[in-house]
């Protein structure tokens, strides 16, 4: 498949319209992790791009979302801000030893519940392209004294990563935000080992979005407007030579979504979804 218009999805950006969305969605999560660090808030505390400086409610999101308490308290002070759309090691089926890496990795919240399942023989590569959420995570990881973790700057479009490094690669609502999906794939699969599987949890298009909605700056870097068509994932995991694809959206995602745009039926048209696939042996 190629990256022109599906039902529901965008056509293919120009580099320069690329790098725009970028530059939109890097500047958003800059500030997320900036008044995070002061104990602020920003934005929509209850969205993907916003943070709270209510605990309580900071701890209901990520409940909601699908972690437990215990996965809350077990990482450091501020990993955890509530960013995502779901939670991706509930399907990883971690091992111990295995190489994960983590895309889009925030503050390091996912990365630290993935260095608990594969243990100090195993190893987490977190890749962000933000530098204020590096810069967090990695004071996380020496706070947390994670040694089998590392953070690394990049775009997911381009790993600065190995051939063939990973066991698992994780994802929480972060491939959305992307303006070359399929490039995120091949590269998702040049960095997987053979047998390698994804694990992500991101959000889907269930309807063409309107015109207004794909274009607004805000929907794009909260994790809605730049959602892609089930069908137009499924051709860009085929395309980069995955098997076992199977995309399962989460009906009940459409409360918490409801609540990162009220007033604006976002609901209608977007929900949180599994993404599972296998680079072949």
């Amino acid at each position: 498949m190629n990256e022109t218009s599906g039902c529901c999805g965008p056509s293919k950006k120009s580099a320069t319209a690329q790098d725009d969305v970028r530059q939109g969605v890097r500047d958003a999560y800059a500030s997320v992790a900036k008044a995070n660090d002061a104990g602020k808030a920003e934005g929509n505390g209850a969205s993907c791009c916003g943070v709270t400086d209510d605990s309580a409610i900071a701890t209901l999101i990520s409940t909601r979302l699908g972690y437990s308490e215990t996965d809350l308290i077990s990482v450091p002070k501020g990993a955890d801000m509530g960013l995502g759309c779901g939670n991706p090691k509930a399907i990883a089926a971690l091992e111990p030893g295995e190489v994960v890496v983590d895309l889009g990795s925030g503050g390091g919240f996912d990365a630290f519940l993935a260095a608990a399942e594969v243990g100090t023989t195993g190893r987490v590569i977190g890749v962000d392209m933000t530098p204020e959420m590096i810069t967090k995570a990695r004071a996380n990881a020496a706070a947390g004294k994670y040694t089998q973790v590392e953070f690394r700057l990049g775009e997911i479009e381009h790993l600065p990563i190995a051939d063939q490094t990973a066991d698992v690669i994780l994802s929480n609502c972060v491939i959305n935000l992307s303006p070359d999906k399929g490039q995120v794939f091949r590269e998702a699969f040049r960095v997987l080992k053979p047998g390698g599987r994804l694990a992500i949890s991101d959000v889907v298009a269930t309807a063409e979005l309107p015109e207004e909605m794909r274009n607004d700056p805000k929907l794009i870097a909260g994790c809605m407007g730049n959602a892609a068509p089930i069908e137009e994932i499924e051709g860009y995991l085929k395309d980069a030579g995955f098997d076992a694809i199977r995309i399962a959206p989460k009906d009940e995602s459409r409360e918490f979504i409801r609540d990162w745009a009220p007033g604006r039926g976002v609901e209608d048209y977007v929900l949180s979804a599994t993404i599972e696939a296998v680079r072949p042996q």
